[in-house]
Parts: C-alpha cells; sequence; structure tokens
C-alpha cells in the first residue's frame, strides 16, 4: 500500500472488489445541475419529467457515475490512484432517494505500465442501472523504495564528496 493507504501495482490480484453507496438526494441533483450547467428539464422540472417516458424526475446519469469514482478514489484503487478512462453504459433511470452501490472489481492488471482494468457496475435495489469499465493508473511499493534507495545513496555520495 502507499502512504497514503492506496493500492499499488504489486498489491492487486484479479477479482478483488470493493463497493460504495450513497444515496441520491434531491440536493445533490440540484448541486449537480448546477456545478455541471446541466440543466435539462428531466432532472429539475417534476411536472416536465412527468410526460416523459421515465414518469417523473431522474438524476443525471454522471452524478450516478460519480459513485464509481468514489469507489476508485476512497476503496479501490483507493488514494493515489489516477483515472485514465471510463466506459459507460446507462441501464435504468436512478431517482431522487435511490441509494446507489458502485462496485469496482480487478479484472486485469498491467504491471508494466502500472494500470488496473476495472469491471465497473451501479446497482439500485440489486438492479444494474450503469455498468462500464475503468482504466487506473496506480503507484509502484517497489519503485518508491528505489526512488528512497537512490536519493538516500546520492546523499551518502555528496557528503563523501564534500568531506
Amino acid at each position: 500500500m502507499n502512504t497514503l493507504g492506496g493500492y499499488d501495482i504489486e498489491d492487486f490480484l484479479i477479482g478483488m472488489s470493493a463497493t460504495f453507496s450513497k444515496t441520491i438526494t434531491e440536493a445533490d441533483i440540484i448541486l449537480f445541475a448546477g456545478v455541471s450547467g446541466d440543466n435539462n428539464a428531466i432532472h429539475i422540472n417534476q411536472e416536465f419529467a412527468e410526460s416523459t417516458p421515465f414518469l417523473g424526475r431522474i438524476a443525471h446519469g454522471m452524478l450516478t457515475a460519480s459513485v464509481i469514482s468514489a469507489a476508485v478514489a476512497n476503496k479501490l484503487p483507493g488514494p493515489g490512484a489516477i483515472y485514465i478512462n471510463q466506459s459507460l453504459n446507462f441501464r435504468a433511470p436512478v431517482r431522487p432517494g435511490d441509494t446507489v452501490h458502485a462496485m469496482v472489481t480487478v479484472k486485469e492488471i498491467l504491471r508494466e505500465k502500472k494500470h488496473v482494468v476495472l469491471e465497473t457496475t451501479c446497482t439500485v435495489k440489486g438492479r444494474v442501472v450503469i455498468d462500464g469499465e475503468a482504466l487506473v493508473k496506480v503507484g509502484s511499493s517497489q519503485a518508491a523504495a528505489l526512488r528512497e534507495s537512490a536519493a538516500a545513496l546520492e546523499k551518502n555520495r555528496l557528503k563523501v564528496e564534500c568531506a
């Protein structure tokens, strides 16, 4: 693990998984509309939303997908991970008050590049609402140890030269 508690490339095994859950509130939807600029009436206008195939307001797809980002940032790989890519398939709507459960599962480990491929899924009441795949870059405890050793050797070399 890295100094922040996130996983390094040496720590991964195929099949490792983690979850993160969040209940999507009215405030989340309104704040996301403000922050993102996505003021689509399907998200913020109940009267309009009732006239759509969804028969009511739904959360922004990207707001729902952000629960995956939280799983990556906080759980697996955790702190220090860098998002490279994310594919998303929106399967079903999420409504205000729904609890979204994001699961990330290690699908492939690309050790040379320090990349991990994660299968990503969001469910609400057991129903898949989003699925996809993420590519994240992580650190290496071995590389960090080598850098520390090299720095210590250089420091000692400079001390000897100055003496």
